[in-house]
């Protein structure tokens, strides 16, 4: 005897006929006990199809899907498609060297001290320097830390990927 597992709102009776249901709906199939849909849970279910003994389905299955989240493939490919933009640092007089370089590594991910020395040196040297290339969202925040921690920055929109 074969078992088949109910999923809210689309319920198979036979291979060509389902039986789509609402919250609260009670229906009565063949000669088996009532169906109750609450929510998105089926409470009893017993059916007799022409020619097969009765059978008590699976527990049902609820398909997983949370509204409002992206899976992780499409959380990349969006970053993918957003335009890229630069965190630029910008030279100031007020902050020493040993400071820029400390606050470059804690606010951006995966800064090394070398690179963080040669960022605060091209700053320092040509009034600006790149930080990091990444998504607009990525570079406001960034760009904000920066500037919580008394550094000079700002964003712009940058020509080519991230």
């Amino acid at each position: 005897m074969a078992m088949e597992t109910a999923i809210y709102n689309r319920i198979p009776l036979s291979p060509t006929h389902f039986l789509n249901s609402k919250p609260g709906d009670k229906f009565s199939l063949y000669k088996g006990r009532p169906l109750c849909v609450s929510g998105a849970m089926v409470t009893a279910l017993s059916a007799t199809a022409p020619g097969k003994g009765g059978g008590v389905l699976d527990r049902p299955v609820k398909e997983k899907s949370t509204p409002g989240r992206d899976s992780e493939f499409d959380l990349k490919k969006r970053k993918k498609m957003t335009p890229p933009y630069r965190v630029i640092l910008h030279n100031d007089d007020i902050n020493r060297r040993e400071y820029v370089v400390q606050v470059l590594m804690k606010v951006i991910p995966g800064m090394t001290v070398d690179i963080a020395v040669n960022i605060m040196q091209e700053a320092h040297h040509n009034g600006l320097s790149v930080v990091i290339i990444c998504s607009q969202a990525e570079a406001e925040e960034y760009c904000m830390q920066l500037r919580r921690n008394g550094l000079l920055s700002s964003i712009e929109p940058a020509s080519g990927g991230c």
